[in-house]
Order: structure tokens, then sequence, then C-alpha cells
């Protein structure tokens, strides 16, 4: 029965708290432990206001414990486990159902194509038909910046280490199938059978945007290989792997939970 006040910054009793408004009144336990559990079902992603959050519910935990003479500050501690709504946990890795689309947006469906970026750029390149104006200079970084990051709130690119969780054939499947006439691959955690499905919808070439890859899907990470190639997933209808490419290639993304 505790609000958080905004404008003066601290938690406060509730008025059915303490129905006369006596802020004396004081919660007493024979016990030297206790669990506080704060659960929230949100209807969409809290993005960046997750901290805000965390920050808030670490301030009414340790108000509770001030409170209660027999517990001190210090043994007070909160554990966060946060994923956006409809992320897939597989090998431990929380993933997004669909690709990224525009910045900030996913695709309709999990086999739809959505939109093709080059490595540590937010620019958005269409998934069908010609471009113009294509950037052949080669991105900077040693990781995907959060500045240009087209993931939507909450979410972000995958490092390498997290593609590769699901090229771990001792607790993840893959096989390729179709999905509304969409070729691709489908992973699945072996033990809980949760699954995504990574469309195989080509790419767009380093020179000059065009079209290519028919029957390809290739995945950025945010990790680096050198100062020319960053490291991908790529798969066809003969297995999967990991590896590098040039920056400069547009490609899909397949984000995962901040």
């Amino acid at each position: 029965q505790w609000h958080y006040d905004t404008a003066n910054n601290i938690w406060q009793r509730n008025s059915e708290f303490t129905p006369d408004g006596n802020t004396s009144s004081t919660t007493t336990t024979t016990r030297k432990s206790a669990v506080i559990l704060l659960v929230l079902d949100c209807s969409s992603s809290l993005g960046n206001q997750f901290s805000t959050l965390q920050n808030n519910a670490n301030n009414f935990i340790n108000t509770i414990a001030t409170r209660i003479g027999t517990v001190q500050t210090d043994e007070a501690f909160s554990y966060f486990d946060y994923r956006p709504i409809g992320a897939v946990t597989i090998n431990g890795v929380h993933w997004a159902t669909r690709n990224v689309d525009a910045p900030g947006t996913f695709a309709a469906s999990p086999e739809s194509a959505g939109r093709f970026y080059q490595w540590n750029r937010k620019k958005d390149w269409p998934a069908t038909g010609s471009v113009s104006g294509w950037d052949t200079s080669t991105p900077s970084g040693t990781t995907w910046a959060a500045a240009n990051d087209p993931s939507p709130a909450g979410w972000r690119v995958p490092t390498l280490s997290e593609l590769q969780t699901l090229l771990d054939t001792d607790k993840v499947s893959h096989v390729w199938t179709t999905v509304n006439g969409v070729n691709g691959r489908r992973f699945t955690d072996k033990a809980t059978g949760a699954s995504i499905f990574l469309p195989a919808v080509g790419y767009r070439n380093r020179d000059n945007g065009t079209l290519n890859g028919a029957g390809r899907g290739e995945y950025w990470s945010g990790t680096h290989y050198d100062s020319n190639y960053a490291y991908i997933l790529y798969f066809t209808s003969v297995g999967a792997n990991a590896s590098y490419t040039d920056r400069e290639y547009g490609v899909s993304i397949r984000c995962v939970a901040k």
C-alpha cells in the first residue's frame, strides 16, 4: 500500500494504509528476513523507462527496509528479470519474433522481410525493388552504437555471442521450412519448444544496393570483425553458420531484448 510521489521524489504510504494520516505508524515483525515481490504486467515495452522503474523500485524496497527496525538497509537487495512483451527465450537469449522494419518498428509478421540495414547505420533500405542513393562508404566503429540502433525501444542488435547461441546444437535445433510461402529457418529451444522463424530474404549488394542472395538469410550482429567487416548469422537450405561480411552490405536485423 505505497505510492511513489514524483513531485517529492519519495515513496509514501497510501491513505488506506494509515487512514488517519498518522505517518508515525510502524510495521513490526519478529522475523529477520522478508521477500518483497513486485510484478508489473505492461501492455508495451518500457524501453528506456525501465531504468527509471528499476530505480524507483529500489527506492521502495530500501524504504520498506528502513521502516522495519530488525532489517538493515544494507541487507536489502533486489533482482530484476525484464523482457519486452513478445520476446521468445531460446538458449537463454530473449529474441524478437519479427525482423526490424523501419527504425523503431517491427515487420508485420514473422515471415515479413522488414528492412535492410548497413552495419552500424540507422538508415533503412527496402527489401524489394531498386534503390537510389546507395551509400558505398564503409561504416565506422567497433560496435553497433546505441544511437545508430534501429531496433524498437527495449531492444537492440544482438552480439555475435548471442547469434551463436542459436547454433548450439546441444540446446537448439534448426530446420529449413516455409511459413506462408516464405522460406527460412526455424530455431527451436530443445528444452522448452520455444521457437523463432527467420526468413531467408537475401541482402543488398555492397557496391550498388542491388538485391542478391535469393534463398539466403543474413542477419547482423553488433560485433565487428575488423575495420572493414562485421559478423553475421547466415543460412540457406543446407545449413546455418556464423561468419563475417563487408559492412556496406544491406542485411536483415533480428533484435534481442535489452
